[in-house]
């Protein structure tokens, strides 16, 4: 019977940390070295967004380099895990009656590679990528994901992608009034995660008069979502990573 596997939310951050030797990434080196080892990954990364609902199928995903202006090095990570088209399949079941491509073409985004590249460096774990349809709202795209809780059950981990704070129009901004506007919010999401207040955070909006100012755009803040909808009643949750680049925060949850 395979483990219940936990359910990860991870701030990734700039593409670098990838191959810098920091904080974050040891966490994750950390994290893959303490965790149960999962038969296989789902990954909800902020840097797939589609019409309707994706999730990848090729036996032999390729890699996406979706930046630019980074160094050769960068460039030059390979991530060379297998893909899962069983369990591809078993995610279209799960989203059900909902329709589901199955696509043969999409590679890994560094969403979901500079992440792994640390965890799993060994890349022996199949992992599928769950592309995030645009024409949700937040609370759909958690009601959607409610239905991949029983992949824990199955030794699947499920992991979401993004940022809780991510405005790239001022990451390089150090005005007092903004950075607390930014802190403030993070803040006010944690608050509402440790009491599994799921409705507050999909509402975000509501949670601070300047929420635009820290999810300007909701795609590095949505996999949050598909984390928190597969908690279980009365598992833990722990937050960790929580410190800031700017306006970038790195703060992560755990469930489980």
């Amino acid at each position: 019977m395979p483990t219940k596997m936990p359910a990860l939310f991870l701030g990734h951050g700039s593409p670098m940390n990838a191959i810098e030797d920091n904080a974050w990434r040891r966490s994750w080196l950390a994290l893959g070295e303490r965790l149960p080892r999962p038969r296989a990954i789902v990954c909800i990364s902020a840097h797939w967004e589609t019409k309707g609902i994706a999730v990848t199928a090729a036996a032999r995903p390729d890699m996406i380099y979706d930046f630019y202006g980074f160094p050769q090095a960068l460039f030059d990570v390979r991530y060379p895990a297998p893909g899962d088209p069983a369990l591809a399949r078993r995610i279209a079941q799960l989203l059900a009656p909902a329709p589901v491509e199955l696509d043969l073409v999409r590679g890994f985004d560094h969403g979901a590679w500079s992440v792994l590249v640390a965890m799993y460096p060994k890349a022996d774990i199949p992992v599928v990528q769950l592309s995030m349809p645009l024409n949700l709202t937040p609370e759909a795209h958690y009601e959607l994901a409610k239905r991949l809780a029983p992949l824990r059950e199955e030794g699947v981990l499920i992991l979401g992608s993004g940022n809780l704070v991510h405005n790239l129009r001022y990451w390089r901004s150090h005005e007092p009034q903004m950075a607390a506007s930014w802190t403030r919010f993070n803040d006010a999401v944690k608050r509402h995660i440790a009491a599994g207040n799921h409705a507050a955070v999909a509402a975000y909006t509501k949670l601070d008069a300047e929420a635009l100012l820290s999810v300007p755009s909701p795609e590095h803040y949505l996999p949050l979502l598909y984390v928190l909808a597969v908690q279980g009643a009365d598992e833990t949750v722990e937050i960790f990573n929580d410190t800031d680049g700017g306006a970038i925060f790195m703060t992560s949850v755990q469930i489980g």
